[in-house]
């Protein structure tokens, strides 16, 4: 959806200034945190959408002292939150998605050992640990959001879902490659509550 403006970067920006405002920094630490599994796009854009959104009108910005110099910090205008207010009412539309792993899997019919298929796919464990680390450090923050909280507590639910989801995925892969069936052992005895990487725990 586009309208006056926005892209689906807008709006991710405008949910992240929130009621509570933020500086670009502010945002782009957030984007960080959630952005390989809750959206696309990258980071470093939260810099350059606040000074459009604020030149369309959905934010204000002010100065406000920082540790060495002064900090743009932004708000959210009237027209900032009717735009949020219109659009959460729309209906969801379903995730874009981009998964090199599932384009890989297709290929794998070209390649001369299929253990390099499942080879390929084993550096995701670790990126799968490190997303599910980010997941936590925010769901633990977020009772510091008490008007979010709740809000916060379920979109890193869904995060963590997407990651299990993923990782279960890897280890059927590894099942299925695996010679006379003999992989998927490091199923038995793991943590369903958290993914694990092929030499750590998380």
């Amino acid at each position: 959806m586009s309208s006056g403006g926005l892209n689906p970067l807008s709006y991710v920006v405008l949910v992240l200034v929130g009621r509570g405002g933020a500086a670009p920094h502010d945002l782009v630490r957030m984007a960080r945190r959630g952005q390989r599994v809750h959206w696309s796009g990258a980071a470093s854009k939260m810099y350059a959408e606040p000074k459009r959104l604020e030149r369309l009108g959905y934010l204000r910005s002010e100065k406000q002292p920082g540790r060495t110099r002064e900090r743009t910090h932004y708000s959210l205008t009237e027209t900032g939150v009717a735009a949020l207010r219109e659009w959460v009412a729309l209906p969801t539309a379903f995730p874009r998605i981009q998964n090199e792993a599932a384009v890989r899997m297709l290929a794998s019919e070209f390649a001369d050992d299929a253990a390099a298929v499942v080879e390929s796919l084993r550096p995701l464990r670790d990126e799968i640990a490190e997303q599910w680390e980010l997941l936590e450090e925010a769901e633990r923050r977020a009772p510091t959001l008490p008007h979010r909280e709740r809000q916060l507590v379920l979109v890193q639910s869904l995060g963590k879902r997407l990651l299990r989801a993923l990782l279960e995925w890897i280890d059927e892969v590894e099942r299925e490659f695996a010679p006379n069936g003999s992989a998927g052992a490091r199923e038995s005895g793991r943590d369903q509550d958290a993914p694990s990487a092929p030499e750590r725990e998380v």
